[in-house]
């Protein structure tokens, strides 16, 4: 099995600490390794470092390289634009395929975070069991532990084998209302959304060619041309994999992971995993609170200090400071628009 990582994204929702030359997947925030390191390392032994592809942006493959030395320079793969994942997923795999890798892919993001290492190596290899076996496009659901408004779902199926937990997927839901989000999470019947995949290469570029002949007749025009990429990749199709592909196909199946996994999409979802003081602060760096709970303080660099204040995210890092409440931490978004719309590339 060959790992494929995307690790193209922007992670704006951690401005200040993420930035255009150095977004979410590149940073250490709760360990020593950056998550896309992480990502890498947790691979191993089931899948080693020299089978890991890559799918990034040019301005980022030579960060990529240096934080992940032992994957082959021939293995990074730079998208000359980003053209969403249905693109980066089909000519990545085109690529890999051209390239004599194995069969079986399994597509993971960058920046999501795994407390149970060994649970999450077990169902990937299961997954990988099931594809061998049955052939199927798999993806891999989470099952939910509250009742998440903010992540898609999977709602599942028939059961396919009992002894492993696979499940046919019934259909893909829509980030829900609170309402709905408890229904699923007291049905049992759905699966947080994480966006992992393990197919064989071939099954995968065969759907492409059925559900999106124009994006798969243009990957194979690049193929055919690659000296001429910078110019045909921006006009592949800008759509997802899961509206591409997972969506129209009637035997996608999943495994369920229960392995401590956050997607780390806010800073809100930092403080959950870092370690809490007795006022239920989480910190990372040089920081001090006084009379005051409930904060996360993360200083990049220098001190934070803070007295008698509650529930807030209080990030320093180089020339910038970000202070917002906790529970509205997924709008620090407004303040990088708000850096483009005024042209402060300075701060982006």
């Amino acid at each position: 099995m060959q790992a494929l990582i995307l690790a193209g994204g922007s992670g704006t929702r951690f401005w200040p600490l993420s930035r255009r030359a150095r977004p979410k997947q590149l940073l250490a925030l709760d360990g020593e390794n950056s998550l896309l390191q992480a990502t890498v390392a947790r691979l191993e032994p089931l899948i080693v470092v020299a089978d890991v592809w890559v799918c990034t942006t040019g301005e980022l493959a030579d960060s990529v390289a240096e934080q992940l030395p032992g994957v082959p320079r021939s293995q990074i793969l730079a998208e000359p634009a980003g053209r969403n994942t249905a693109a980066a997923i089909g000519w990545s795999v085109r690529t890999m395929q051209a390239a004599g890798a194995g069969e079986v892919v399994a597509v993971l993001p960058s920046d999501h975070r795994v407390a149970d290492e060994d649970s999450f190596r077990a169902t990937l290899a299961e997954a990988e069991r099931v594809v061998v076996e049955r052939g199927p496009i798999m993806t891999l659901g989470i099952r939910p532990r509250w009742a998440e408004t903010g992540y898609g779902y999977l709602e599942l199926g028939e059961v396919l084998e009992e002894k492993s937990g696979l499940r046919r997927v019934a259909r893909f839901v829509e980030k829900p209302d609170a309402e709905r989000a408890r229904e699923y999470l007291e049905g049992g019947r759905h699966l947080w959304n994480a966006g992992m995949f393990v197919f064989r290469s071939d099954r995968l570029l065969d759907a492409l060619a059925r559900f999106q002949p124009e994006l798969s007749a243009g990957l194979e025009e690049i193929a055919a041309r690659p000296e001429e990429i910078a110019t045909l990749y921006p006009q592949l199709a800008a759509i997802s994999i899961d509206f591409a592909v997972m969506e129209h196909l009637d035997d996608l199946a999943t495994l369920p992971l229960d392995c401590g996994w956050s997607d780390l999409g806010s800073w809100e979802a930092l403080a959950e995993v870092l370690p809490l003081d007795s006022e239920a602060n989480s910190s990372r760096g040089d920081v001090i609170a006084e009379d005051s709970s409930g904060n996360l303080l993360f200083a990049d660099e220098g001190t934070i200090a803070v007295v008698g204040v509650n529930d807030l995210v209080v990030v320093r890092t180089g020339e910038s400071v970000l202070v917002i409440p906790k529970a509205r931490s997924q709008e620090v978004r407004k303040i990088v628009e708000r850096l483009r719309a005024d042209d402060r590339s300075d701060l982006l």
